[in-house]
């Protein structure tokens, strides 16, 4: 789905846990996250410490989305 999203003209940022798998379904953005249950965040962590990881992981995507890319990239 990631392909033909892009093939209309979309930026899409591909945000998974297991970057081999989002490599062999050709996604072109990667933005790699943090676990499989969790993937946008870590119950281990204080609150406020997961809403910077959160941030982050947002920021990286953004970015992600604003990158012209001719390959797959993982950010």
């Amino acid at each position: 789905m990631v392909k033909e999203i892009e093939r209309a003209g979309i930026p899409v940022a591909h945000m998974c846990t297991v970057v081999p798998i989002s490599v062999t379904v050709g996604a072109n953005r990667i933005v790699p996250t943090v676990a499989i249950p969790y993937p946008l965040g870590d119950p281990n962590l204080p609150p406020g410490d997961e809403k910077e990881l959160r941030h982050k992981l947002v920021r990286s995507a953004l970015k992600a989305l604003c990158t012209e890319v001719e390959e797959q990239t993982v950010f």
